[in-house]
């Protein structure tokens, strides 16, 4: 069976997301899940879900969709959006947009670039941002979790204090950016408290519906869910454009070649991306490829823009 491009107008998603699915489950080959942390070391790397949501709030799903995972660097998304709509340009004073070309917790860039991060979606750079939105809120964390939880209108999202403590047993890289920029005065607060909010911020569960539900705003051009704008139209589109050149590590240039849509990745297997104007997306399947993104969730997204044509390009 084939699926045509259809116009943008009459796409069905569910069919679409079925035969995804499908081709999905017959792959063989699906990476390895993250195991230099422990708590995500154990899941299985055939589990697969995918979710679409339009930007009226129209959910389609298959697989495990509903199955919350660890959003890992995906909320780096939400923290720099939080973060931009409260200082606007000042942030970028603080952290660039360009592609790294390095690991994601690599302190070589750091020393030469005078501790300014490369872009927001880096370790480092993400590590900055969220020393802002502490600054700005007094919880970064807290505040993350409450606009997810608005956003997905899902009340139950958490953060898992099993990663948290994982994650925070395991951070020394994490430490070592934060003091490294700290020297250079770009982090405010005290390493400590910065770490522990970065690592509950990585820690929170959630499944591809939540995640893309919660991304819309994104597709909507900044509107939040209940009408309110989050964001301003530059802003929106900002933030788009970062997630297509620096949301897949340093494999974004593969992405964008094979996807062609704003994405942001994380450790745990999971991948938001938005079609501007459109829907949002997240898949979620627990094998990464040597960059750390997931194999099958690089994979579905690969599929489902061939088999829509929905692309920026």
């Amino acid at each position: 069976m084939v699926i045509m491009a259809a116009s943008t107008s009459s796409l069905t998603f569910q069919p679409i997301l079925e035969r995804i699915a499908e081709e999905i489950g017959r792959t063989p080959g699906r990476g390895r899940p993250a195991d230099y942390i422990p708590a995500l070391a154990a899941c299985d790397p055939r589990r697969f879900g995918m979710a679409v949501a339009e930007i009226d709030g129209s959910l389609y799903g298959v697989g495990d969709w509903r199955e919350p995972f660890s959003t890992q660097s995906i909320t780096k998304v939400f923290t720099l959006a939080l973060d931009l709509a409260r200082e606007g340009d000042e942030l970028w004073e603080h952290v660039g947009r360009e592609p790294s070309g390095n690991p994601f917790n690599s302190l070589i860039q750091l020393e030469y670039e005078n501790g300014i991060p490369r872009n927001p979606f880096i370790n480092a750079g993400a590590l900055v941002v969220t020393d802002r939105l502490q600054t700005r809120t007094g919880d970064a964390a807290g505040e993350l979790l409450s606009f997810l939880r608005t956003e997905s209108d899902n009340p139950t999202l958490d953060f898992d204090q099993d990663v948290a403590a994982s994650e925070s047993a395991h951070g020394d890289r994490n430490a070592a950016l934060a003091h490294f920029m700290a020297s250079y005065g770009n982090i405010d607060n005290q390493v400590p408290v910065l770490l522990d909010q970065y690592f509950r911020q990585c820690s929170v569960m959630a499944s591809c519906a939540d995640l893309a539900l919660a991304t819309t705003f994104l597709a909507r051009h900044g509107i939040r869910a209940d009408g309110t704008r989050l964001l301003t139209l530059s802003q929106a589109k900002q933030v788009n454009a970062v997630m297509l050149t620096c949301g897949t590590y340093d494999a974004a240039g593969d992405f964008a070649y094979r996807v062609g849509l704003p994405g942001k990745s994380g450790v745990g297997g999971g991948i938001i991306a938005v079609v501007p104007g459109r829907c949002t997306l997240c898949v979620w399947s627990p094998g990464l490829d040597e960059r750390g993104n997931s194999v099958a969730g690089v994979a579905a997204l690969d599929r489902f823009t061939t088999l829509t044509g929905l692309s920026v390009f």
